[in-house]
């Protein structure tokens, strides 16, 4: 694979808003690029290129280059330029073993809530979210499946009323959702992924602190199925 810069994100068709920081934008911009694989790992990221294709100086990419480091999807090499991260097993299995812990907490909360106003709205939000994941997956768009994928997560964790939960759980996920992205295109993927949502909804409602568990923990330990086919695939995307 030729490491090669990229220009991507098509300024003219998205474009750069003038009501919020343009860093910003464009970290979103790289980001959702990386996550579709449009950005393939191991592709070299030219500063220079983005800046001029999205009309800034090189200062608000550079801005953006350093959050996506910092979630682990870019690499900085001095005197060798910004590369997108390769797969890391290592950080992906751990990802997953934080994610399990504090969601298996979130959703046991949830269950057991005794304000049952609150976990009505929980599971209401939460159906309504599975509901765009299948018209998302009827048109295969799996860039915004994942980002129905994300909030359905982080709905969850919003209604502990623990704000930190949610950052720490959008932090640790990063390393799971390239891979994730592409397993959305293994056949049979969206429907499985579907259904798991819908068990861990179904438990909540029932106010089974187990049932809500075990449905979570099914749900985040999938990505070891996918990790026995993307490596063999793509030998070349990994550490």
């Amino acid at each position: 694979m030729a490491k090669q810069p990229l220009i991507i994100m098509r300024p003219e068709s998205k474009g750069l808003s003038y009501d919020r920081p343009a860093a910003s934008q464009i970290f979103g911009f790289i980001r959702d690029a990386i996550i579709s694989m449009e950005l393939l790992p191991g592709q070299m990221i030219s500063e220079t290129a983005l800046a001029q294709q999205f009309g800034v100086s090189r200062t608000p990419v550079r801005e953006a280059l350093i959050q996506l480091s910092n979630i682990g999807f870019v690499e900085v090499l001095p005197q060798r330029g910004t590369y997108v991260s390769k797969f890391s097993m290592e950080k992906i299995l751990e990802a997953r073993f934080i994610r399990e812990a504090l969601e298996v907490a979130v959703v046991t909360q949830l269950a057991t809530n005794p304000d049952e106003a609150v976990r009505s709205e929980a599971v209401d939000a939460c159906e309504k979210i599975i509901a765009d994941q299948k018209t998302a997956a009827a048109d295969d768009d799996a860039l915004a499946f994942q980002n129905l994928d994300d909030n359905f997560h982080q709905t969850l964790a919003g209604f502990t009323q623990y704000p930190r939960v949610a950052t720490f759980i959008e932090a640790e996920k990063a390393h799971m959702d390239r891979v994730r992205n592409l397993s959305l295109h293994v056949s049979g993927q969206y429907k499985r992924v579907l259904s798991q949502h819908s068990a861990i909804i179904k438990a909540i409602k029932a106010g089974s602190a187990e049932k809500s568990a075990a449905a979570m923990s099914v749900h985040l330990k999938d990505v070891y199925n996918i990790l026995e086919v993307i490596p063999q695939e793509h030998p070349e995307y990994f550490v």
